[in-house]
């Protein structure tokens, strides 16, 4: 099978859930499929990655827009965006260059089917695509957008936050209904995108975990009063996420441990998580390698409140054979079961008590800790991505009412029946 997966934003360094997903399923599928990666980037053209992106991925294609992304350009280029419809976190990649060369791709080799990573790509593909193409949902935008007009306190935050929900909204909906099929990553993520399109065209491939890397070497050594969070520190899902544990569970663990450590572990932290470090909470910045801290914590915590799709950074925990407790919202969609492999909790004494109940008593963090291994002993990624090829080979397969089949269009018909949800998409 030929396939073109497209995707917006370097891919490397691999940092990010998104990243990390999208880096082990492509990595899996050219093993036993021709995958032509096409990668697209803001900023000046970086010689390193592409050259780093080649090595791992032979044939890929790098397009740099050369468009300044820094924090300030993009807030001038949101203020001179609040009029349009299509909301700002997806048109800021709209590039007219890299539509050009994906059509000229697209033109020039015969692919069986095409993946559009994320909803950040759909911008830039064609208005008629001749093959097949799979949306790749690793969330729904329209619910993280919710979420963060729900929790925010800042009024005029919260009012971005409620006009770009309401712009995903009608975006994404009409987005999802304009591919042949997509790909989500959780059921609920299928439930909240079958209000849009027919359940039949949404397939869930979950979440997976790179068992030989998270794997425990032996017997770790726990340091038992170790709490642990790992994310990328510059998305505001895991900010909130830090801040409210700091705030409203922290105290009232040290309360009862009183040497108990909370490690905030990742990348890029800003001045509203660095401000979180005190005595007895470590802001550590970039490391190496998260495994060693997740292979020494008593306990992971995943305190999300915000944010959609689900969260490997679970599965990369009990692959560890670490104890995990964590929110509703942030165990969303994983194959969990609570009181036997994690611990799920949303009131912040409730949150608490799980977290020093498992400091305190080895023997039930040693239970949790053995059938977390044991659940994420089932979601390797060469397994993920044989359940992602099969949806391809399948869609790729169908017969197609109409060849020059309307991805992206702008105020053109829809190239075969569709129901009101999935008229054109506007932006």
């Amino acid at each position: 099978m030929k396939i073109l997966w497209v995707k917006a934003n370097k891919l490397l360094p691999v940092t990010s859930g998104g990243d990390i997903r999208s880096y082990n399923l492509v990595r899996q599928l050219s093993r036993t499929h021709e995958l032509t990666f096409f990668s697209y980037y803001d900023g000046k053209p970086d010689s390193a990655y592409e050259r780093e992106l080649a090595r791992l991925m032979p044939g890929a294609i790098c397009v740099c827009s050369r468009r300044n992304d820094s924090t300030g350009a993009r807030a001038v280029r949101y203020i001179f965006h609040l009029a349009e419809k299509a909301p700002f976190a997806v048109s800021r990649f709209e590039s007219s260059g890299v539509r050009q060369r994906l059509r000229d791709c697209l033109r020039q080799r015969k692919f069986d089917i095409a993946v559009c990573d994320f909803l950040d790509a759909v911008v830039n593909f064609p208005a008629r695509l001749s093959v097949p193409g799979v949306l790749f949902q690793h969330n729904v935008e329209t619910e993280i957008w919710r979420r963060h007009a729900a929790t925010e306190q800042n009024p005029a935050a919260r009012l971005v936050y409620q006009l770009e929900f309401k712009k995903m909204r009608a975006y994404e909906k009409q987005a999802v209904g304009r591919f042949d099929h997509v790909i989500c990553v959780s059921e609920h993520d299928r439930q909240l995108m079958s209000t849009w399109v027919a359940p039949s065209r949404i397939t869930v491939v979950p979440t997976g975990v790179d068992l030989e890397r998270y794997r425990p070497d032996g017997t770790p050594q726990k340091s038992l009063r170790d709490i642990v969070f790992t994310g990328a520190m510059d998305w505001e899902a895991n900010v909130d996420a830090v801040e409210y544990f700091c705030r409203q569970i922290w105290p009232l663990v040290l309360a009862a441990v009183p040497d108990a450590k909370f490690r905030i572990v990742g990348r890029n932290p800003g001045a509203r998580v660095r401000k979180l470090a005190s005595d007895s909470v470590e802001v550590t910045g970039s490391v190496p390698s998260v495994v060693e801290y997740l292979q020494r914590a008593a306990v992971v915590v995943v305190p999300l409140r915000i944010g959609g799709g689900t969260r490997l950074k679970i599965y990369e925990a009990m692959a560890t054979g670490s104890a995990v407790v964590s929110t509703s919202v942030g165990a969303e969609g994983l194959d969990v079961e609570a009181g036997r492999n994690i611990i799920l909790e949303n009131e912040p004494r409730n949150f608490a008590h799980a977290v020093t109940l498992l400091l305190r008593d080895g023997a039930l963090r040693r239970r949790y800790e053995q059938a977390a291994a044991e659940l994420a002993a089932r979601y390797d990624w060469c397994s993920i991505a044989q359940e992602f090829a099969a949806v391809l080979q399948t869609v790729a397969a169908r017969e197609r009412p109409d060849a020059a089949y309307q991805v992206a269009g702008v105020d053109q018909p829809v190239a075969h029946g569709t129901s009101g949800s999935e008229q054109t998409l506007s932006r």
